[in-house]
């Protein structure tokens, strides 16, 4: 099993995958415009990403970078609702996906292309 993340966790971690490593003091002041954190709050996330290895913290100017992908997580988080919600089965995920959300021409062209590139 992977890392588990927690929602405060990915908003950090999210920052980290689109800007590429940043100090702390910079994620400090993204969060603080993107969704109102204090500097505490953004340090406290930030150390527990830390502690469970999904940052990595480098000097100088308490560096930090992304050790885990956004790819990682992903398919992290899909096992675990394929399995906690859907019995282990991809294909109810998937016919529940297809039967709640409207996907146009284009979606649908790019679910088939990834259907056919599984064969």
């Amino acid at each position: 099993m992977g890392i588990k993340l927690f929602d405060s966790e990915l908003k950090v971690m999210d920052v980290l995958w689109k800007g590429g490593p940043l100090t702390a003091k910079r994620l400090t002041e993204i969060l603080k415009e993107q969704v109102g954190w204090n500097k505490n709050t953004t340090y406290t996330v930030i150390k527990k990403c830390i502690a469970k290895g999904a940052i990595e913290r480098l000097e100088p100017n308490f560096l930090c970078r992304a050790v885990i992908s956004k790819e990682q997580v992903q398919e992290q988080e899909t096992t675990e609702l394929i399995n906690k919600v859907f019995d282990g089965s991809a294909d109810l995920l998937f016919a529940s996906l297809l039967n709640t959300k409207t996907l146009s021409v284009e979606e649908i062209e790019r679910l088939k292309q990834l259907v056919n590139n599984l064969k």
